[in-house]
């Protein structure tokens, strides 16, 4: 495959990862806009709604197709972040602190004073639990994927 003849193998509509910023000619950025259906009429057969989907900051991720493991996912829709659920658990704690509490997945436990049970609730704390997601997944201010950035571009023409 050359560039001279890549309109033989790429169809009007695909989206393709680009190394810069700025997409070759009779390509657009896939950044969510309004195109011309006029102008870009085969590229209106796959994006009938005249808008480019909008993949900044967003990956792609293939259709269920009745496979299950994302049912009801339509094509082209888009779909926020998620989490698994993370859970932990807390043993019972004796009312004569007989025992010291145990703690599990996210949950971590900590004793205040190092040494010291009291013999009954009115003692005074001993410990405390602390719940944390990173004791057992990777953190972040966001749910992401690891990834490379590209520009995510869409043949026009």
């Amino acid at each position: 495959m050359t560039t001279a003849n890549v309109d033989n193998f790429l169809p009007v509509g695909i989206p393709q990862p680009w190394p810069t910023a700025t997409p070759p000619a009779g390509w657009l950025k896939c950044n969510g806009w309004k195109f011309d259906k006029n102008k870009y009429p085969k590229l209106a057969n796959a994006y009938p709604s005249g808008f480019l989907p909008e993949m900044r900051g967003e990956t792609i991720r293939g259709w269920d197709d009745g496979r299950g493991v994302d049912p009801g996912r339509q094509i082209l829709s888009w779909q926020g972040d998620a989490i698994r659920n993370i859970w932990g658990e807390i043993s019972p704690i004796s009312e004569t602190f007989a025992s010291e509490p145990t703690a599990t997945g996210a949950f971590k436990y900590f004793e205040k004073h190092a040494g010291h049970t009291p013999t009954s609730v009115d003692r005074g704390s001993v410990g405390g639990v602390v719940f944390d997601a990173s004791n057992i997944v990777p953190t972040a201010n966001e749910n992401r994927v690891r990834s490379v950035a590209f520009l995510y571009i869409v043949k026009a023409e």
